[in-house]
């Protein structure tokens, strides 16, 4: 393992002073009504105190490469906030596959008070987001080092909502999902620009892992920081193939 894999993770006191956090939650606010999604002060703190982790974490281990907070703001917690307005339910317990930094699991989690897992393969990012999750004092989320298919031989059938966001090819996301989900629950795909191809491969896959593209959201992020295209799944029928396939082989074999 290297140094950073292992590396213990020690967060230190929030080097931005009370105003400069406070100015960052009026931002956030601001930021979130113009995307009409209601935030309270106390809930856009904890978001911007996470960000802000994650910048100090950011500077000896690579959690992302967004290093300006103002566009953070945007394309890390807006980005993860917004797909709470395609939620057709109020979830009861989520998963947030390939969280990375701890997006969007912990603003979904400080903002819904659900109960959820944030799934990452690499160990070193699990770490961190843990860490982040004690700092803040978050009891309803933990992140859990694991592949998507192995997590899935003893947590099947245990979610209503699971996420990915940004996090590989379509037709692979929701045959990583699929086995995740309780009946008639919901996959949640956030894409920036998806070709037709990769789109028309995700709808033949989901048809065979039972599910069936329900809603198509998109929307430009503020500032001109992007576009996303929000693909809404649910569960209706059980798989035509046993799912989760071994590791590894989704992205050797394609289903379809």
């Amino acid at each position: 393992m290297t140094e950073e894999t292992t590396r213990t993770i020690q967060l230190q006191p929030l080097a931005e002073s009370e105003q400069q956090v406070d100015q960052l939650v009026q931002e956030l606010v601001s930021l979130c009504e113009t995307m009409e999604i209601d935030i309270d002060l106390a809930c856009a703190k904890t978001c911007v105190q996470h960000l802000l982790l994650v910048n100090q974490v950011n500077q000896y281990m690579n959690l992302t490469r967004i290093k300006d907070i103002h566009e953070a703001l945007v394309l890390h917690v807006v980005d993860s906030l917004a797909l709470t307005c395609d939620l057709p339910i109020e979830p009861e317990r989520f998963l947030d596959m390939g969280t990375g930094a701890g997006f969007p699991g912990i603003p979904f989690a400080v903002y819904t008070g659900c109960e959820g897992i944030l799934l990452d393969s690499v160990r070193k990012k699990v770490n961190a987001v843990n860490a982040f999750i004690d700092e803040l004092g978050i009891s309803n989320a933990h992140s859990v080092h694991e592949r998507c298919e192995s997590y899935a031989l003893n947590e099947a059938a245990s979610f209503d909502v699971v996420f990915a966001r940004a996090v590989g090819q379509m037709n692979l996301i929701v045959e990583y999902g699929a086995p995740f989900l309780e009946d008639d629950g919901y996959l949640i795909v956030a894409k920036a620009n998806p070709s037709h191809d990769e789109k028309r491969l995700a709808e033949r896959t989901a048809e065979v892992c039972g599910l069936e593209l329900v809603g198509v959201d998109e929307f430009d992020l503020p500032r001109d920081l992007g576009h996303r295209t929000v693909f809404l799944y649910q569960k209706v029928m059980e798989p035509r193939v046993k799912l989760p396939r071994p590791v590894g082989l989704a992205k050797k074999q394609s289903l379809v």
